[in-house]
């Protein structure tokens, strides 16, 4: 009777860039692409750059605010001016935002 290794097939979907850097790197190395992929995907360092919990929270503010200030300095463009409002918005939101990095930050240490 034959044995066969069990295995998990996954497909993962790389930009065209990114196939050609990995195509590169196989070659490189003599070696096929799945190999490089499989070879480098169980050696390498992960790096996690999706946030989650109160940290999540903070980068969505953090990019609510930077949304905010793109929209103020496309508008100041526009006109040669900003309202005072939205001024105040951006920085009570800038302010909270401190206050939460502060909280977070005094957890820590």
């Amino acid at each position: 009777m034959r044995k066969y290794k069990e295995i998990k097939r996954k497909e993962v979907i790389y930009e065209l860039d990114e196939w050609e850097l990995i195509k590169k790197w196989a070659a490189r190395f003599n070696i096929t692409t799945s190999e490089y992929i499989r070879q480098s995907s169980l050696t390498d360092k992960v790096t996690v750059t999706k946030a989650t919990g109160e940290w999540g929270l903070i980068i969505n503010e953090l990019k609510k605010i930077g949304n905010n200030i793109n929209q103020l300095t496309k508008k100041a463009n526009e006109i040669n001016s900003i309202y005072a409002a939205d001024y105040e918005k951006i920085k009570e939101e800038t302010e909270s935002l401190c206050r939460m990095l502060s909280a977070k930050l005094s957890t820590l240490g």
